[in-house]
Formats: C-alpha cells, sequence, structure tokens
C-alpha cells in the first residue's frame, strides 16, 4: 500500500477567516458608497487633503478657553501626551481638549451606542442596539449618576466637557474627523454636539456592560438545556478545580461582616433550595415555554456594541511581585488586560502632572485612559501603581415572568407594569417609537426583539375572558442603578498608601475588577471592589429565576466592602490574578461559580516560583509565555491513534516533540489548534445550537479533559449517523485525518510550510466604516495582518473563536510592567497608537513592537518626559479683548 494517502473529505464549515460577527448597526453601506463616490471624484490630491485636515496641531501655542494659566503638553515619538497645569480644573480641561484633538470620532460614536442613538447615524441598521440601550436606560442613569458623584468628581467632569467643547468649537466636521468628511458626503449633514459630563459616565455603562459576568452564562446554560437536557448541559460547566488552581487570596474569612486575611473560620452560607428547573421536577426541559423570550435575550444581548469585547477571551493577567522576588529590591507590578482588537484600541496613553502637587492640584499620574472619560484608568502615580483584571461577579439575574395583560404575576398577585415611551430618530427612515416594560425586577429585554412588540399590552383573551399569560424575561443588573465608579478613578488617581487606595476602591462599583497594588514603601496587595448583590436561598444565579416567587428575588443588600476578599504583604510574596477564583469555597458569599478555570493564573503562579527573582524584562517574558495548557493532556491521546503512515500521518509526528508552546511560527501548534477546532465540532456541533457552540477556550478545556477519561461518553457519538456509535478514538482519528486536509488546503502539502500564525492573524477594524462593505474605505480605516502566537487561555492571550475560525478575536490590548523602584524604568506598549486618524502616524505605531513582544519607555518624571519629548504643545487662556 503506497504512503500517500487520498485526502479524506471535509466537513462543510463556515468560513475559517471569519471574525464574531460585528454588529449591524456597524454596517452603513449606502450611505458610504455614496460618500466615497463624492469624496473620491475630485482625485487622489483631494483626498490626501481631506485625510490630513482632521490631523491636530501637536507643537506651537492653541488658545484654550477657561484656563487659569499655560498648559504643556509634550508628546514623545510616539505621541503620547503628558499633560503639565498648575491646577486640576486646567488638567482636566486640557485632557479634555487632547482626547479630542486624537479620539473624538470614537467617543463621539460611543457616546451614541450609550444613548441610544445610533441609528442617528447610521440608519435602520443601529435600531437593534438603540432599542436594546433604551430598554435597559443607560443615558438615563447616567444623567442620575451625575448628582450622585462626589463635587470634585463632577468639577472635574465638568471642566473635562469644556476641554472636548473648546476643541470642537470653530472646527468643521472635517477638521475633528475623516470619518463625518465621508458620512456628510452622503448628505448626512452632522455636526458633533456638545459634550457634556453625562456622556462621560454613560462611557462607563458600556464597560459595566462588556464586563457584566455571567449573563451570557445564564442563557446559554438554558439554551443547552432545551436541546441536551438539563443533566448534560451541566456537565459542559464544570465546577472551578480548586484543588489544581490556587485562587487569588488563600485563605482567610468573614468575620462579623469583615474579610479578615489571617482568620481560619468564619459565617456560612445560607441553605440552598434548588433552584429554577429541579424543583419544579423539569429539570430535562431546559427554558420550557420561556425558551424563545431567552433567544431573544440572547439576541439583545449581540445587537449591542462590544466596545471592550465579548466572549470567553474577555478577560486580562495581572500580577504583583514583592522586593524579595524583585531583582530591583523593589515592587514590580505587570497587567495586560484582554479586550476585543478593533480600530482604534480601547486605550489612549497619557500622563497627566500638577507642576506642584497640592491639596488643590493633587495629580500626578500616569496610565491608560479611556477616551471621553477624565482621569487615569490603569498606571501609577508618585506613590502607588495598580492593575485591573475583570474580578466577573455575578451582578446580574434574568427573571422568568409571567406577563397577563398590563401586569405581572407575583406571590400570587397580579402586579402592573412600569412603562414608558422611547422615541428612536432614525437616519432615512421615520422615528420609531417604542414601550419599554419593566417589573419589580428590572425591564423586560425580551420586549426588544421586533416579534414581540406585537404582544405588548394586554394580549389575547382567554375564554374566560382574562388575558392570555406572556412568557417574558427581565434583567436585574447592578449597573441599572446609579453608582460612584467615577469617583473611584479619580480617588485612585490621587492615593498614596495601601488605606487611601482601599478607600478608592471601595467606590468602585461597576464593573467589579480585581485590583493589584503596590507602592513605593515596598508594600504589596490585593483588593475585590464592586457591588455584588445578596441573592436570597432560592436563586443561585446561575440559572434564570422565576420572578414570580419571592424567594427567587434579591435580599436588597450587597456584599460589604469590608467583606470583600483583600489581603496586604502575603506571605508568599505575590500576587496572582487572572479571573480565577478569588477566594476559597468557604467563603460565605456567594460571588459567582463562574469564574475562569485558572489556567492562565495558574501557570503565571508556577513561572514566578520558579523564576524566583524578576527583572522588569522577565516580567514582560511572562506576559509573553505561549505554552497551551490543554496540549499535556491532550497530545498523548493524539499519538496513541493509529494512523497510516505518510500523509495522514506527517502532521501527528509534529505532536511528538512538540513542547506545547505556540509561537506564531510554530508548525506543531498550527496543527494541533485545527485538530482542536476540529475535535470540538465533530463531538459537540450535531448536537448544540450554533449559539452555544464551543469556542474552544477554558470552559472546553475542562470539559474535553473530564471526557478523554469516558471513551464511550455520548458526547462523542454523532447523533446524525444512523446504526454507527461513536466513540472518542473515532473522533479524534476524524479530527487527526481532516486537519491535515484542512491545512494542506489552508497552507502547504508540506508540514514543515505550516504556521500558527499563518491562520491565527490579528485584524483591527474599525467597527464603523470599517464594515462598510466598501473596499476604499475599509483600506482606509482598518489595518491587519498579523501573524501573532499565543491562544485562547494562554497567558499571551490571543483569543479565537472555535466555532468561527482561527482569526483573533480577542488581544492583550496593552501591557506594563511597573517597577516601584525607579518608575522611569517602567516599560508600557498599547495594541494600536494614540491616535484615532487614519492618517496619523500614530494610528497603528505601535502595533509591529506589540506584535514583535517588544515595548516602548514610560517616563514619569519630568526630566525624563523632556528628554523624551519631541513635540510642545503649549494651551494658553484665551486673550481678552
Amino acid at each position: 500500500m503506497p504512503d500517500q494517502q487520498t485526502p479524506t473529505p471535509r466537513r462543510r464549515r463556515r468560513p475559517l477567516a471569519a471574525l464574531r460577527a460585528w454588529p449591524r448597526w456597524a454596517r452603513v453601506t449606502t450611505y458610504v458608497a455614496a460618500g466615497l463616490v463624492l469624496v473620491l471624484v475630485a482625485g487622489a490630491v483631494t483626498l490626501g487633503v481631506v485625510l490630513r485636515r482632521p490631523l491636530p496641531e501637536w507643537s506651537g501655542t492653541a488658545e484654550l478657553p477657561g484656563l487659569d494659566a499655560e498648559v504643556e503638553v509634550v508628546r514623545d515619538e510616539h505621541g503620547v501626551p503628558q499633560v503639565y497645569a498648575d491646577t486640576l480644573d486646567d488638567l482636566m480641561r486640557a485632557q479634555g481638549y487632547v482626547q479630542a484633538q486624537e479620539r473624538f470620532f470614537e467617543m463621539d460614536v460611543r457616546r451614541h451606542a450609550t444613548a441610544g442613538r445610533l441609528a442617528e447615524m447610521f440608519g435602520e441598521a443601529g435600531l437593534a442596539s438603540d432599542k436594546a440601550v433604551r430598554t435597559m436606560g443607560w443615558r438615563r442613569i447616567a444623567e442620575r449618576e451625575l448628582a450622585v458623584v462626589a463635587p470634585r468628581t463632577r468639577q472635574a467632569l465638568e471642566a473635562y466637557a469644556a476641554g472636548v467643547n473648546a476643541y470642537l468649537d470653530d472646527r468643521a466636521p472635517s477638521q475633528l474627523a475623516v470619518e463625518y468628511s465621508v458620512l456628510n458626503a452622503s448628505g448626512l449633514g452632522y455636526r458633533p454636539e456638545d459634550w457634556s459630563p453625562v456622556d462621560s459616565l454613560a462611557w462607563l455603562k458600556a464597560m459595566a456592560w462588556d464586563l457584566r459576568g455571567n449573563m451570557g452564562e445564564e442563557v446559554d446554560r438554558a439554551l443547552t438545556a432545551a436541546a441536551v437536557g438539563r443533566e448534560r448541559a451541566e456537565e459542559l460547566w464544570p465546577a472551578y478545580p480548586f484543588d489544581e488552581h490556587a485562587p487569588i487570596v488563600d485563605g482567610g474569612a468573614v468575620v462579623d461582616g469583615v474579610f479578615e486575611p489571617e482568620a481560619t473560620t468564619g459565617g456560612t452560607r445560607l441553605p440552598q433550595r434548588p433552584p429554577w428547573g429541579e424543583r419544579r421536577g423539569d429539570a430535562e426541559s431546559g427554558g420550557g415555554p420561556w425558551e424563545p423570550g431567552l433567544r431573544r435575550v440572547r439576541a439583545a444581548l449581540d445587537a449591542v456594541p462590544s466596545w471592550l469585547g465579548r466572549g470567553d477571551g474577555i478577560g486580562s493577567n495581572s500580577w504583583v511581585v514583592d522586593g524579595k522576588h524583585s531583582a530591583t529590591g523593589e515592587p514590580l507590578l505587570a497587567n495586560d488586560p484582554h479586550l476585543g482588537a478593533s480600530m482604534p484600541g480601547v486605550w489612549m496613553q497619557m500622563g497627566l502632572h500638577c507642576r506642584t502637587v497640592s491639596a488643590a492640584c493633587p495629580l500626578e499620574v500616569a496610565g491608560f485612559t479611556f477616551s471621553g472619560v477624565p482621569g487615569v484608568v490603569i498606571g501609577h502615580n508618585a506613590d502607588v501603581a495598580w492593575g485591573f483584571t475583570n474580578l466577573g461577579p455575578d451582578v446580574s439575574d434574568l427573571y422568568l415572568e409571567r406577563v397577563v395583560g398590563d401586569g405581572y404575576r407575583y406571590d400570587g398577585e397580579v402586579l402592573p407594569l412600569r412603562t414608558r415611551t422611547e422615541t428612536i430618530e432614525v437616519r432615512g427612515a421615520d422615528p420609531v417609537t417604542i414601550e419599554v416594560r419593566a417589573t419589580r425586577h428590572g425591564p423586560l429585554l425580551s420586549d426588544v426583539d421586533d416579534d414581540l412588540a406585537a404582544v405588548a399590552g394586554t394580549g389575547p383573551a382567554t375564554e374566560q375572558g382574562e388575558p392570555e399569560e406572556e412568557q417574558a424575561v427581565a434583567l436585574a443588573w447592578t449597573a441599572l442603578e446609579p453608582t460612584t465608579t467615577a469617583d473611584a478613578i479619580l480617588a485612585m488617581n490621587t492615593a498614596t498608601d495601601w488605606d487611601s487606595f482601599r478607600d478608592a476602591a471601595s467606590s468602585f462599583a461597576v464593573p467589579a475588577q480585581n485590583l493589584v497594588y503596590a507602592d513605593r514603601a515596598g508594600h504589596i496587595g490585593y483588593q475585590a471592589p464592586g457591588v455584588v448583590p445578596v441573592r436570597k436561598s432560592g436563586n443561585d444565579g446561575r440559572w434564570p429565576a422565576e420572578g414570580w416567587r419571592p424567594e427567587d428575588d434579591w435580599t436588597g443588600e450587597t456584599v460589604p466592602f469590608e467583606g470583600l476578599p483583600h489581603v496586604l504583604d502575603p506571605e508568599e510574596g505575590f500576587v496572582v490574578t487572572a479571573n480565577q477564583a478569588v477566594v476559597g469555597q468557604d467563603y460565605p458569599y456567594a460571588l459567582t461559580q463562574d469564574w475562569d478555570r485558572g489556567y492562565r493564573s495558574q501557570r503565571i503562579r508556577d513561572l514566578l516560583v520558579a523564576e524566583g527573582e524578576l527583572s522588569v524584562a522577565e516580567m514582560l517574558d511572562v506576559q509573553l509565555d505561549d505554552l497551551n495548557p490543554m496540549a499535556a493532556t491532550l497530545v498523548p491521546y493524539l499519538l496513541d491513534v493509529d494512523l497510516p503512515r505518510g500523509y495522514a500521518s506527517d502532521g501527528q509526528r509534529l505532536l511528538a516533540d512538540w513542547d506545547g508552546s505556540q509561537p506564531a511560527d510554530s508548525a506543531p501548534a498550527a496543527y494541533y489548534n485545527v485538530v482542536w477546532r476540529t475535535l470540538l465540532e465533530l463531538a459537540f456541533h450535531d448536537e448544540l445550537p450554533e449559539e452555544v457552540r464551543p469556542d474552544g477556550g477554558q470552559r472546553w478545556f475542562a470539559v474535553v479533559s473530564r471526557l478523554l477519561q469516558r471513551p464511550t461518553d455520548p458526547w462523542w457519538d454523532d447523533v446524525t449517523t444512523e446504526d454507527v456509535v461513536e466513540r472518542r478514538d473515532d473522533v479524534l482519528r476524524s479530527a487527526l485525518l481532516e486537519a491535515r486536509d484542512e491545512l494542506t488546503r489552508l497552507q502547504s502539502l508540506h508540514p514543515e510550510d505550516w504556521s500558527w500564525g499563518g491562520l491565527h492573524t490579528l485584524d483591527l477594524r474599525s467597527p464603523t466604516l470599517g464594515e462598510s462593505g466598501i473596499g476604499p474605505v475599509e483600506a482606509l480605516v482598518n489595518r491587519g495582518g498579523w501573524e501573532v502566537g499565543g491562544g485562547s487561555s494562554v497567558v499571551d492571550a490571543t483569543a479565537w473563536d472555535a466555532a468561527e475560525g482561527y482569526a483573533v478575536t480577542s488581544a492583550p490590548s496593552m501591557r506594563m510592567v511597573v517597577s516601584l523602584a525607579d518608575l522611569d524604568d517602567s516599560r508600557w506598549i498599547n495594541l494600536t497608537g494614540v491616535s484615532g486618524h487614519p492618517a496619523s502616524g500614530h494610528y497603528t505605531d505601535q502595533t509591529d513592537l506589540w506584535a514583535r513582544g517588544e515595548t516602548i519607555a514610560w517616563p514619569f518624571s519630568r526630566e525624563a518626559v523632556e528628554d523624551a519629548g519631541e513635540d510642545v504643545l503649549r494651551l494658553v487662556p484665551t486673550r481678552s479683548g
């Protein structure tokens, strides 16, 4: 028999290069097509002028109304601005001005999204998102929040808005962003409104939405149970492996409502009653009559634009080591948040410096900012440094509601629905009016779908003359109440020690984040902040709750801040957070059961222990670790499969000597990941609905690890094949053979020519014009083609979705390492660049460096900033007369 085999037939797949579907609101093809013709008709010279017209001045002098004194903006070779002022008001005003210079179109689109007004700019394609956001009322909540934040925060928001508006004044839209030129050439006639403090607060709602915890898991569990039954659905959400992967805080207990890191005993949790489904005796029914409503909720979740990203890849790494574990003798802190890959990136680097630090002007801080929000979100000041990872507590619940006419059932009664009317302006069409309905639990998110609009109100009558019962789904979410997160950002910027930092963290409400900490006095620490609801014992938060049962309600209380886990100067000398469980199983408050299962966190811990003493460069090396944590489990099974020699086994032979690492040029990593994707398809696609098929991340590592030990488990069987029962080794063999064919088709007949980066590419796309469908316009704003290593649930977390393809869906949005021994020795890098202007040299000038794993200098002292400075812009008060 010859060694070469004919490639085996392939199953039909969806396009391999596809990213997750971008929101429909982004598709503005009709308008862009018209604009494109008008913009390009004058020729390339005119186009060049149009492209460069919005580029800001980086040097010279510019007037900024309202300043008390001159402000300096010093930019380095990458355009990173460091702002120097004499008063806090001047500093915030200048920050608004500078961010409007570089990122105003991004800010403007984002505020339309958070206000439910995308359709005003992009027509009917924005309606689905607008309906969802209006139903939740983000803008209404932000307006109430302005009255809740501290006076100093409100003053900062107002000064920031004044700075943005000063930049907008006397500038035509074409001078603000080339995107306005394209849109207005199509007849939009758009001119931006003034910026307001509420616009900044509303962006924090978008941040909370993207990092909202397990809302998606609630829906997906229910839809999975509807397809395969509750018992089998539970198998796909394995419990956290506490015996294998350490939580963030090891030990401690809550004593009299206060978390004490050294305590060994504490309170006990209320006894749990069975959750929805189990106590009704219909554990196999899945979503039951609420399944259509849950699918509508799933559609509503997907309709809202994702600014930080969504899916299993959205997480982060952050860790801190004390001076005993640092080559500098002082703490080192690292952070790399894993967020959606888009253009421009979510972060803008910036320094904010009071020339003389005092109570009146307390800022001396640098780090990563959100365009549209005053202050620094992640970074360091002169005394302390901090980093974020997503805590991911369960801060939302979906409530199944039994709606009857204008009311809903609760505790044996019919209570009236709360209603309000929202009118949405739509470009090129008549306004659309929606009725928002809400129960005691929250707005009916299932109403967002157009199909439900017809049954809003009384509904048809039964034979007895009563309105027919309607199944709806309400959303309870902590972010639907005013919070003080904006206070926390500015308070962390001015913290000077552990106590003042914890005081700042106590205001950080949503989204709840793991905060790692270091200071120049040599201390390191961790704090879990956030508003986390306390549920009654009938609601475990993992499944949609029964809204008519009072025992499924929240108690109205939240986990007290003093009861949240924290630690200062742990005995082991470091803290690692990577979205794993925060604390052990004896902790009395229910934070969530949907933790990341700790593959990244445990790998980081192992590397820190092995290294012992780390330099700044070695901290950066840990961020780039690309070991696949699933490979050691799966590869031995793959090598045990008997394949014919030659073509069929060429890929398998690559795995024999593979160390599990996934650099961009790795051939075995390419083969392994194609096998992994194919295995998931063969094992699960036959039984799971399309919207809940495996994405291949950390949860599926745990699922498949268990299944590999059970070769006859029903999940291995393909239910679509009659009279054949597939087992584990059948699926593994098919996966190996199909992967060989796939790489032959995609890359080469010769395995030595395969590469993981050739499949796993990073494309940065603008979520507006970048999805227009018009090639020249997309080429104007999008950038792509970076071949990268890493992967899902790898420390170098360039995630991909196995249900879609191999392209990067989320990635480290920045990387930073702060040296508390010498702040000027710190390093940072952004996924994109400072600028949001496609014609700017700083649009993606950091991306090539990022893809190579490099960083840039992070100057902080005035001397270091001046040495690195290349451009200085002086902002001066408006001259009188």
